[in-house]
């Protein structure tokens, strides 16, 4: 990981480090400065960041309150019949996947760490955590960096769908790069103890301004860094989704 940030650094010059930057201080000036939740155990936010995947927050939510209602013990949900956990989580989608690799990843950690708990993460490096993280099956570079950042306090840049659309049109990452990539290419862009805000701040824009389609660019408080935009040209503002915030 040291070695394609080194490369990913080095592929990054001021002008992409200032637009970031710039990119940053508009949203903070627009939406204010998030405020998120209080941390939950690392290990409460990794199951949380399984179940929404490929869900709304809200699915997500229903679903990590069920099963804690039904298990109120991470060793409860490890022991449990597979088709009980898959029925409780069922909000989420996907239920049928999911249960079976929580399960399977709450097993893994029993093995290897002799309890269910996740907190001598913070003693590792970010690289470290993060290839700790990695190595369980459904745990990809969105869900490790969600719960080093937010619940370990331990500096990553998650990268969701939101995310990769918008940079993409802002132009802070190259246009072909995958997902994978991108976590570690926006981590450069923007400073370590920005990545908290700048995460909130760019999914709130692409959930509300720069949508996958007909985005509201007249009204998106970067548009004057953004790539997207000054490719449209002379457009028609009656072709532009205009929205009340």
């Amino acid at each position: 990981m040291s070695n394609r940030l080194d490369q990913a650094e080095g592929k990054l010059g001021n002008d992409l480090v200032e637009k970031g930057h710039g990119i940053h201080t508009s949203l903070l000036d627009f939406y204010g400065r998030p405020i998120w939740d209080t941390p939950t155990a690392p290990l409460d936010e990794l199951i949380s960041t399984i179940l929404s995947q490929n869900t709304n927050d809200r699915n997500r939510d229903r679903a990590f309150l069920a099963l804690r209602a039904k298990y109120p013990s991470w060793e409860e949900v490890r022991d449990a019949p597979e088709k009980d956990v898959i029925d409780a989580i069922r909000p989420a989608g996907l239920a049928s996947k999911k249960g079976p690799r929580i399960q399977l990843i709450l097993h893994q950690i029993t093995v290897e760490r002799g309890e269910l708990n996740l907190d001598f993460l913070r003693e590792m490096s970010a690289d470290e955590a993060r290839e700790w993280l990695l190595r369980f099956k459904g745990v990809g570079p969105k869900t490790a960096a969600i719960v080093m950042q937010f619940s370990l306090d331990t500096p990553a840049f998650p990268v969701d769908t939101h995310i990769y659309r918008v940079t993409g049109r802002l132009g802070l990452r190259p246009a072909k790069m995958g997902r994978e990539e991108a976590h570690v290419w926006l981590s450069t862009v923007f400073d370590p103890q920005d990545y908290g805000p700048a995460h909130l701040n760019l999914i709130r824009l692409g959930r509300e301004i720069c949508h996958p389609r007909n985005p509201s660019c007249i009204i998106c408080p970067v548009n004057q860094h953004c790539d997207y935009f000054a490719d449209i040209g002379d457009f028609n503002t009656e072709n532009v989704d205009i929205v009340t915030l």
